[in-house]
Order: structure tokens, then C-alpha cells, then sequence
């Protein structure tokens, strides 16, 4: 039996790919971002709701972030103010070392088109890490199956309703909305263009 574990960070891909895909177990990790306590009360919320065993990692490593999702000023290097360096190399290793004590054979990211501003957001790189994991004991792998969507056609495709939807936490700078960073922006873009989700 294929048993697999989302990467849930609360917000709106993560939150549709949970209820699209229904895996067995999500994973949210605190990894000293400045939004973690929402951020896990979203997915506890999601996870409750869609029956899915759901588990919260510490891990803080607030002194090596950078950027918006951090208290960091953000490094040169970064192509945008919410870029935190080998976040999601780091958010799989983590989730990876608790999927294999639980016998899962794939750990799903929910990366969408729109995350490739980061390389950390490209299929390159989850094919790349996918063949890491595979290569390691438990040979667990690594999806993400919006990877070529945007975020509003992985919510059609998922058939999310909107009081679910609207449980997810997307601000990359407090634990309420702070309507000035890049997650709340793409956030509020999304709800006005999904009508329906408005209502």
C-alpha cells in the first residue's frame, strides 16, 4: 500500500492539494518562520477537517533566514524579499527523516507555477531531489503534481469549497494578514479572481 504525506504550510496550494489528494498524513513545520504559529493552526484546522494525520515539526533556524518569512535583512543573492536560502531542500529533509519512521512512500510538495521565481520552485529541482531521496533508505519520493498549474487552476482542479480555502494562512510576515508582503498579495489576487470563493 502507497502511503504518502503532504508538506502543508497552511496556505492556499498546500491547503488544495490536501483536499484534492487526500494523502494519509501532512506535515507542517516550524522552522523559526515569522508566521509559524497561523501557519499551524491553518493546517491542524485543514488536516482535522479532511481526516488526515497531521504532525508538527521544530526545527528552528531563524538565525540562518533571510528575508520577509524571516527578522533577516534579505541577502543580495536574493531574487525576491521572501526568498529564505534551501527552504524547501530543507522542509523536505525534515518532513522526509519523520515520513520514513511512518512507512510513506512519496512526500508531496505543493509547489505551483508561480514559485519558479525561486529555483527552489522549478521541476528541475524537485526532479533532482526526488532522485536524492530515491537514492537514500526508504527510497521515499518527491512530488509535486501543481507543479505546471497556477494556484487558480490547481483550486479548480481541486474542487476545494470556499470555507475551506479560505481557512488557509498566507501572509509571510505576521500571524494575521499584513496586506504588504508577496504571500498576502498573491492571497487577495487569487480571491478576486475566483468569484465564487468572494461570495
Amino acid at each position: 500500500m502507497i502511503k504518502r504525506g503532504l508538506l502543508l504550510s497552511g496556505g492556499m496550494d498546500s491547503t488544495a492539494l490536501a483536499y484534492w489528494l487526500r494523502p494519509e498524513y501532512a506535515f507542517t513545520v516550524n522552522y523559526g518562520q515569522r508566521s509559524a504559529k497561523a501557519e499551524i493552526a491553518a493546517a491542524q484546522q485543514i488536516s482535522k477537517h479532511l481526516n488526515i494525520e497531521h504532525h508538527v515539526l521544530l526545527a528552528d533556524c531563524s538565525s540562518v533566514g533571510s528575508g520577509d518569512l524571516s527578522n533577516n535583512e534579505p541577502l543580495a543573492i536574493a531574487p525576491k524579499s521572501d526568498w529564505w536560502p534551501f527552504r524547501n531542500q530543507l522542509l523536505v529533509t525534515l518532513c522526509g527523516m519523520v515520513a520514513v519512521r511512518y512507512g510513506l512512500s512519496e512526500l508531496i510538495v505543493g509547489s505551483v507555477s508561480s514559485d519558479q521565481t525561486h529555483k527552489d520552485g522549478v521541476e528541475e529541482f524537485y526532479s533532482a531531489l526526488n532522485q536524492l531521496m530515491i537514492l537514500q533508505e526508504g527510497k521515499l519520493k518527491v512530488t509535486a503534481p501543481a507543479i505546471s498549474m497556477t494556484t487558480t487552476q490547481l483550486i479548480k482542479k481541486s474542487g476545494i469549497p470556499p470555507e475551506l480555502l479560505l481557512w488557509s494562512h498566507s501572509c509571510h510576515k505576521n500571524d494575521t494578514p499584513c496586506h504588504n508582503c508577496r504571500g498576502c498579495n498573491k492571497y487577495f489576487s487569487i480571491l478576486e479572481g475566483l468569484s465564487e470563493y468572494c461570495d
